[in-house]
């Protein structure tokens, strides 16, 4: 076999890796996923591309994961999953799995990408810091899935505090004008559309009708959100509860409460814009202003000393 037939078959075989690879990516991402609600709903979930391709690996990796010294950061990050929403989609073993197969596998692609681009180009600064670049990537790559979830986390919290003021208007007109606290919750949770804030009270309603206490009931619903302002709102409804004060009232006042916390917290954006604005204003509108002004007098010398 000539040097030449073995370049076509190379290409040839690499042609059908990438067709293969293709398909594959394409048929992943046209998957939907969905998590099942406490009411029987299912309700769509994404995924960033890259977990959704390598998620199927992940079987490959999770035996070797069942270590009992795992065990507490396993519960810590099914904690995290599950105040995320990806409860039944997810697993503390399947996301660990993904933090170690994507630097396996796409890390040696990046390393060869800076070798090549090391090789070809003449930069010291790329040459003596190639260990660094070489770092980047895996680390990024392992990283990742753990920043996903604590910025998807972060973003249900910040979506479950924007419909809690309103949840508990709802719920004070609701019980003062003479419906008990289930009939209201669960009118809430019909009529209003799906959020994090209404599947975490279709749990609540379903683990009320299994039997469970009302104030167990909203003690892990505080628990398994771990937002401070819903851990706030339910204290003090389970404290009326076991005092017999009028739940309406307090949740009038929490309602007041909720809303003021959210001004402050936007007075404080307002108040941290200034600086914020501070970094990019020095490191581009400078620069331009500079160039725009003294540019054709820079110019001008420049083509005189020419």
């Amino acid at each position: 076999m000539t040097a030449e037939t073995i370049k076509i078959v190379t290409a040839f075989l690499w042609g059908i890796a990438a067709a293969g690879f293709a398909i594959y990516s394409i048929t992943i991402t046209s998957q939907a996923l969905y998590v099942t609600l406490a009411d029987g709903r299912k309700q769509i979930r994404n995924l960033p591309f890259l977990l959704r391709l390598f998620l199927p690996l992940t079987p490959n990796i999770t035996p070797f994961l069942k270590i009992n010294a795992l065990k507490p950061f396993f519960a810590v990050i099914t904690r995290r999953i599950i105040v995320a929403g990806y409860d039944g989609l997810l697993t503390a073993e399947n996301l660990t799995a993904l933090r170690l197969i994507l630097p396996l596998i796409l890390g040696p692609f990046w390393i060869l990408l800076i070798f090549y681009f090391s090789s070809i180009t003449n930069s010291i600064i790329i040459k003596k810091t190639i260990g660094i670049l070489y770092l980047i990537g895996p680390v990024y790559l392992f990283i990742y899935p753990a920043a996903w979830l604590q910025r998807t986390v972060t973003e249900r919290h910040k979506l479950i505090q924007k419909a809690l003021p309103f949840f508990l208007d709802l719920m004070t007109l609701s019980i003062e004008a003479g419906m008990d606290f289930m009939s209201a919750l669960q009118k809430y949770v019909e009529k209003s559309k799906i959020d994090p804030l209404s599947e975490e009270l279709m749990f609540v309603i379903r683990e009320i009708q299994l039997g469970k206490t009302r104030r167990n009931a909203l003690r892990e619903l505080a628990a398994r959100v771990d937002l401070p302002d819903l851990k706030s709102v339910i204290n003090a409804m389970v404290q009326a509860d076991e005092l017999g004060v009028s739940i309406g009232s307090i949740l009038r006042i929490q309602a007041d409460q909720i809303r003021m916390k959210r001004f402050a917290r936007a007075e404080k954006l307002a108040h941290e814009a200034p600086v914020k604005m501070l970094a990019p204003l020095l490191l581009f509108i400078f620069p331009a202003t500079f160039l725009i002004l003294l540019g054709p007098v820079i110019l001008r010398l420049i083509r005189q000393g020419i």
